[in-house]
């Protein structure tokens, strides 16, 4: 069991701020691809994963990292100065 936390206007499309979910993703990719397939929700979400960043179990990461062994995954967009 994996928990997948949304944040900022990831949850806002997907309507969800968190959720657990059994997954075979060897990768964040494939965790991505798996929830895209889900609806058109998460599919919009997704859809750009380049206004998004990820984070595993609390540390930054990038989405070609394995999931093998992590038990918390969240997406966020950019943090931006100010």
């Amino acid at each position: 069991m994996m928990d997948v936390l949304y944040f900022a206007w990831v949850r806002e499309r997907i309507g969800l701020p968190r959720e657990q979910i059994e997954t075979s993703a060897a990768t964040v990719h494939d965790l991505v691809a798996e929830l895209s397939a889900r609806d058109a929700r998460y599919a919009l979400a997704f859809s750009d994963l380049s206004a998004l960043r990820v984070a595993l179990d609390q540390e930054l990461s990038e989405f070609d990292a394995p999931l093998d062994g992590v038990r918390e995954v969240a997406f966020f967009p950019p943090m931006t100065g100010g």
